[in-house]
């Protein structure tokens, strides 16, 4: 079988039919899933499986073969592009193209005139600098007002996503590849923009691949494929037992990206987000949890199973750099590894679980470089697999560089002066 991976990042989406709706740093391509399902998957009607969802890559592709495909995402505003997705089947490209040609009028009559919006910011909404410039904010409260005069409800959710597919287009913020302020990367605010039109051109787009996506996926009447607003941690017992085919996800990397940060702005500005409360509970279940959360507790213990020497080496390392900066130096980071590291034992519970014998899960993740220690998390999650009884296939690193690499010269993550190379691998694990 060869072991040869293809086209895994997510850039190769941005022209692909309903891929293309939502921009998603932390996701894989749909060629990759393809491959993956073609290689792995024999029969009709499948289950195929994606823990960590993200915006639906997997589920999308697997829900277009004719498969059964069941996804968990903690995050509301990725699960809501993931449910959308996977509707899209459903929706009246008709009623979509009469937004889109209303809300052009909008934009040629509306936005120009100096009109005042009824609809406000979200209040708890807070950034450094002010996310919009007064313009634009007025634009996108203009548009707001737009959504809620819609009447049909599948239309005003399409209108939301092309909305938070757009936003931070015409923000004063930008992906770094995390997200920051423009000004701290050199570039210049946005003082206004054509934010009705933008949408409009989303939102056509989207009517485009509503028809694609009727004709594409195979048997209509199929029931749609899930997408469970939660952890897996939480909820994979509901699955059947043994009852899962193929397995294919990528679990936030240990890197420390901002995964639900990210989405800060969409989560508040679609109402999926309240408090800063509601952010911290993503964070405390994000896989991994976050540096600011693990680095106050005295010490974090590896779970018993995992006995790997190179694994407690790496962690015992970790923690004896830097001492003298506390929970800033390597005893803080030395503790949000071993707490990445004991969720990856209970993946893999969970994956032992879902799996039917002989069934595969692949599990796209990138490695990290803490204090200017080297954490190979795809050997580690190799070997706290093989500890659970799972079989590793191989360890495939079809991405030797990916976007990121600037962070490892940091001053909390380079230590004293090293570096080292960021990559992505695919870690092919069967089940007994």
């Amino acid at each position: 079988m060869p072991t040869a991976f293809r086209d895994l990042p997510f850039a190769a989406n941005r022209t692909a039919p309903v891929h293309r709706w939502v921009p998603w740093i932390a996701g894989f391509s749909k060629d990759f899933i393809d491959d993956a399902l073609s290689r792995y998957i024999t029969g009709d009607e499948q289950t195929v499986l994606d823990p960590f969802a993200g915006v639906g890559t997997t589920l999308v592709e697997a829900d277009l073969a004719g498969h059964r495909a069941i996804g968990f995402e903690i995050n509301p505003y990725a699960a809501f592009a993931a449910r959308l997705k996977l509707g899209a089947h459903r929706v009246s490209s008709t009623a979509l193209r009469a937004a889109v040609d209303a809300l052009d009028v909008h934009a040629f009559r509306v936005e120009p005139n100096g009109a005042t919006p009824t609809a406000s910011p979200p209040p708890r909404f807070r950034t450094r600098s002010p996310f919009y410039s007064p313009e634009v904010e007025r634009k996108v409260l203009l548009l707001q007002d737009f959504v809620q005069r819609e009447s049909d409800p599948e239309v005003a959710d399409m209108l939301r996503l092309a909305f938070a597919a757009t936003m931070v287009e015409y923000s004063n913020y930008s992906y770094e590849p995390s997200l920051g302020r423009r000004k701290a990367a050199g570039r210049a605010p946005i003082d206004d923009y054509p934010v009705a039109k933008t949408v409009s051109d989303k939102l056509a787009q989207m009517a485009e691949d509503v028809d694609w996506y009727r004709d594409s996926r195979r048997q209509l009447d199929r029931p749609n494929a899930s997408v469970r607003e939660e952890s897996f941690f939480d909820g994979y017992q509901q699955i059947g037992r043994q009852s899962c085919d193929l397995l294919i996800t990528s679990p936030p990397y240990a890197n420390n990206y901002h995964y639900n940060r990210n989405t800060r702005p969409h989560l508040y500005w679609l109402k999926l987000c309240d408090s800063p409360s509601d952010l911290k509970r993503l964070e405390t279940q994000n896989f991994g949890t976050y540096w600011q959360h693990a680095r106050d507790i005295d010490l974090v213990e590896l779970d018993p199973s995992i006995c790997d020497t190179e694994i407690v080496d790496t962690i015992t390392e970790i923690r004896n750099r830097n001492i003298e900066r506390g929970i800033y130096g390597g005893p803080g980071w030395a503790n949000y590894i071993a707490t990445y590291l004991n969720d990856c034992v209970r993946f893999v519970t969970g994956m032992k679980w879902c799996l039917r014998s002989g069934a595969t899960a692949l599990v796209v993740i990138g490695n990290s470089i803490v204090q200017g220690v080297s954490v190979p998390t795809d050997r580690f999650l190799a070997s706290i697999a093989s500890t659970h009884g799972l079989t590793v296939v191989g360890v495939h690193t079809p991405r030797a560089t990916r976007v990121g690499n600037s962070i490892i010269n940091s001053g909390v993550r380079a230590g004293r002066g090293k570096s080292g190379r960021l990559y992505e691998a695919v870690v092919e694990i069967k089940a007994p």
